[in-house]
C-alpha cells in the first residue's frame, strides 16, 4: 500500500528503507532489548526504533508472523546479502530514480 513506503521513507529519513528479512529463529538479540520501543505504524505493522538515539530497527508485519524485516542501516559489518528487488515503487519517491536492473513491484514482492 502507499502508507508503508511513505511511512519507510519518513522512518529512515531518506529516498527509501532498506530492509533484509529475517527468519525469526535466525535472530538472536544479544544486548539492549529493553532500549526497543515499537508503534503501529498502519495496521498490523509495528516500527521498532531505539529509545535512546531513535535508529530504525525493525519493521514487523504481523501477518508474518515467522519474520522480521531488519534495517540495514544499523548493522556495523557487512550482512552478504544484496538487493533482490525494489518493492513499492508505486509510491516511491518522484525525485529518486532507481538505477540499479532489479525486479521492480509496484506494492509488495508477489
Amino acid at each position: 500500500s502507499h502508507c508503508h513506503c511513505t511511512m519507510c521513507r519518513k522512518a529512515h529519513g531518506a529516498a527509501f528503507g532498506t530492509y533484509a528479512q529475517v527468519r525469526k529463529p535466525d535472530l538472536r538479540l544479544v544486548q539492549g532489548e529493553a532500549l526497543i520501543a515499537a508503534y503501529e505504524s498502519s495496521p498490523g505493522i509495528r516500527r521498532t526504533f531505539c529509545a535512546r538515539c531513535g535508529s530504525t530497527l525493525q519493521w514487523i508485519n504481523t501477518a508474518r508472523p515467522d519474520t522480521e524485516d531488519i534495517a540495514l542501516g544499523i548493522l556495523d559489518d557487512d550482512p552478504e546479502v544484496r538487493p533482490a528487488c525494489h518493492i513499492f515503487v508505486g509510491s516511491k519517491a518522484p525525485w529518486y530514480a532507481i538505477g540499479e536492473k532489479l525486479p521492480e513491484y509496484p506494492e509488495s514482492r508477489p
